[in-house]
């Protein structure tokens, strides 16, 4: 009898917490607001260059995590990455203008000019001011700083080139893009981590819904470097680098033996429009922005809340927004990153907010085959779930070969998945309390 009301209490001591602990829904009408879509998609991806290459190499389950050739992994345990191996900039922008930028900017100029060209969206005197740039990332000018800061101890101030300097701030990459691209709207640079990307496509949406620009390209990107790599690495962030005991260097999400994560790189971009300046000219739609939700869960730094309350709060908010039930989502593209505490939250919220749906709507992570892109991993999902609606296939959970009794979702492992999808949730959330959430949908003119 006592042992039946101590466990009576700690499930209830934990219900209470839980409550305590989750962030309030916030609910938006969706009346009266402006129809968004996606009308261009590039990615530059360690699997696939180019939206075509990289939906194709989701599908068929192709990975482009290897062993890492841009720095020395040979004092590390560990040596892999999803790098992008053999990036050449100038082969899709030309010599003119890439001498002095870093790979951050390169890799994300070439992912703006992908979206762009296939969005068939010329920039000119005549839309320039209603066009903005949102771009997502928190560490993409972690190299150039550490590289000018050395040479300045090292050889003194004089030494260092007054003209790399502008690649140690932060919002240089995305003012580029707009250099580049004679973009003279809006320019942002959002960083707030694993969520940033998504956290730029709901400003990019809301500008619109503002009238404020008639077109938006937006994403996010990360570049692999000595630097990020150690600062994860140092951290045990990173499979395969806590010791003899875990020293598998895989990146297998809700698999048992996951142990950390795959560090990737790469950037995604894509154009965004109101559907009426879209079907004025003519644009391919690929897909309509249906919702957002979000929630901050301040807990600890680079902690996890282990109740997931902002996680559970902000996938319910974006249902709520979009006016949509759990049995309406067809796919879940998850945040999962192959680490046992963020995986399993994901797979409680995702039972307590799908309930009796939850084992019956796929979910799989694209991080299984790309790696952790940090704030370039929302944009990646939302390239790849923009390719599951327009090819019509769920991405397969690579490396899955181990069941874990705590995640019993349908994992779609190993194989992809031919399947006609409406609605699809992606999710983002990070150790610190960023949650954020993107509900997208196939387009239909009703």
């Amino acid at each position: 009898m006592a042992l039946k009301l101590r466990s009576r209490i700690a499930r209830k001591k934990k219900t209470d917490s839980l409550k305590n602990n989750s962030c309030s829904i916030k609910i938006f009408s969706m009346k009266n607001k402006k129809r968004v879509v996606i009308t261009g998609v590039g990615v530059v991806a360690s699997n696939g260059m180019g939206k075509d290459e990289f939906w194709r190499n989701l599908e068929d389950g192709i990975p482009g995590i290897k062993k890492v050739s841009l720095f020395d992994t040979s004092d590390l345990k560990t040596h892999t990455a999803g790098e992008i191996e053999n990036f050449d900039a100038a082969k899709y922008l030309g010599e003119k203008g890439l001498r002095l930028l870093d790979r951050t900017t390169r890799i994300v100029n070439v992912s703006a000019k992908f979206a762009l060209d296939d969005a068939n969206l010329k920039v000119d005197e005549s839309n320039t001011d209603r066009t903005g740039v949102v771009l997502g990332t928190t560490l993409g000018s972690v190299y150039s700083i550490s590289e000018f800061d050395k040479i300045a101890l090292r050889e003194g101030p004089r030494a260092v080139n007054p003209a790399l300097f502008p690649n140690t701030v932060i919002n240089s990459p995305a003012s580029q893009i707009s250099i580049r691209f004679k973009i003279k709207g809006f320019n942002t640079t959002i960083a707030t981590g694993f969520t940033a990307s998504l956290d730029a496509l709901r400003y990019a949406y809301d500008f619109i819904q503002f009238n404020r620009a008639d077109a938006v390209v937006v994403g996010g990107v990360e570049e692999l470097c000595i630097q990020i790599y150690l600062g994860f690495y140092k951290l045990k962030f990173l499979a395969g680098s806590k010791g003899l005991d875990s020293d598998l260097e895989l990146s297998c999400p809700f698999d048992k033996r996951r142990n950390g994560i795959v560090l990737g790189e790469g950037a995604a971009m894509v154009v965004i429009e109101p559907l009426e300046k879209a079907l004025e000219r003519g644009a391919k739609i690929y897909a309509e922005i249906l919702s957002f939700g979000y929630c901050f869960d301040p807990f600890r730094i680079n902690k996890y809340n282990r109740l997931g309350p902002g996680i559970r709060t902000a996938m319910r908010s974006a249902l709520k927004n979009a006016e949509l039930e759990p049995l309406d989502i067809d796919y879940i593209c998850a945040n999962a990153n192959s680490t046992k505490e963020a995986d399993l939250i994901e797979v409680e919220a995702i039972k307590d907010v799908f309930a009796e749906e939850a084992k019956k709507v796929p979910v799989s992570s694209i991080k299984s085959m790309v790696g952790e892109s940090f704030s370039a991993c929302g944009a990646l999902s939302l390239a790849a779930s923009v390719g599951a609606l327009e090819n019509e296939f769920i991405p397969p959970t690579i490396n899955y070969s181990e069941a874990d009794e705590e995640c019993d979702l349908d994992f779609v492992p190993n194989e992809a998945r031919k399947r006609q999808l409406k609605k699809v949730l992606i999710n983002t959330f990070g150790p610190s309390g960023t949650n954020t959430c993107a509900i997208i949908g196939k387009f239909n003119d009703n």
